[in-house]
């Protein structure tokens, strides 16, 4: 049966993962695959699959996103968005059947289950993981970061107790890899927010009333300030909330988490050394 949802998924090179992912929402009247000019079989994957497959050249994860919200024509109210890595448990699916009958809210947080290394990471601050990924499409829309965007929701948004299946068929070269980009846009976004901080100071504190908003600002305003920044998210993510739990891939994803934070602040010494550079 129908759910009455739109599902919208954005691509850039993901046959490993894809056909998975929309077996999982097989259940839905409506799919779009956003497709950033894939050079493996992914569109063909798509187009088999049945969904409806559409190019636009990616700029980032927020406008990429942004874009296909704005432009597609969804048959539907309401749109799920998953990356191409994510599945929709048959749990989820009947859930979101069920709920969206009768519902004035207008979206939806959903719980994302992450399995890294064959391992469901329960903790190191990974479960529970809220996404915001079902919403009347006309009512929401991603801020404008580069990395760590979120869906800025029109009305109220409800929970669901069924999780989202976060796991990537391409391995620890494809994790790595995507991290480095993620290092990089966040050390680009802080570099950015250096330069922004008068603005910033001066942000008003009603607007840090949603979780998402409160999170936003211990990252921008509070993260910047403390020393050690790998050293101290290792010992956040491994003792504190309890990532030792979760043995060897806990562990691994600690470290890693670590290094990326160490990337992190060279890429961001690295832009300030440049624009001291251009400056003399």
């Amino acid at each position: 049966m129908s759910a009455g949802v739109s599902v919208l998924v954005p691509t850039l090179d993901e046959e490993l993962n894809l056909p998975e992912c929309l077996r999982s929402v097989e259940w839905a009247d409506e799919v779009f695959v956003v497709d950033s000019f894939s050079q493996d079989r992914t569109v063909e994957l798509a187009r088999s699959s049945g969904a409806t497959v559409v190019q636009h050249a990616f700029e980032s994860y927020s406008r990429q996103k942004n874009w296909a919200l704005d432009t597609l024509p969804f048959r539907n109210d309401w749109v799920l968005i998953l990356d191409a890595d994510e599945r929709a448990t048959s749990g989820l699916r009947c859930e979101i059947e069920a709920t969206l009958r009768d519902t004035d809210y207008a979206g939806f947080y959903v719980n994302r289950r992450f399995i890294f290394l064959g391992a469901w990471i329960r903790h190191a601050g990974w479960y529970p993981s809220w996404n915001l990924r079902l919403f009347r499409h006309r009512l929401g829309r991603y801020d404008n970061r580069e990395v760590h965007e979120h869906v800025v929701l029109n009305g109220a948004a409800g929970y669901l107790r069924n999780d989202l299946l976060h796991l990537d068929r391409r391995g620890l070269e494809a994790f790595v890899a995507r991290h480095n980009r993620y290092s990089t846009l966040e050390a680009a976004a802080r570099f950015k927010t250096e330069r922004d901080a008068p603005d910033r100071a001066r942000l008003p504190l009603s607007l840090l009333a949603s979780p998402v908003q409160r999170k936003r600002f211990l990252r921008e305003r509070i993260w910047p300030r403390v020393p050690a920044k790998p050293l101290a998210l290792f010992v956040y993510m491994y003792l504190v909330r309890r990532g030792f739990l979760d043995g060897r891939a806990g562990l691994a994803l600690c470290v890693f988490h670590a290094f990326q934070e160490f990337m992190v602040g060279l890429k961001l010494a690295e832009l300030r050394r440049l624009e001291s550079d251009a400056g003399t």
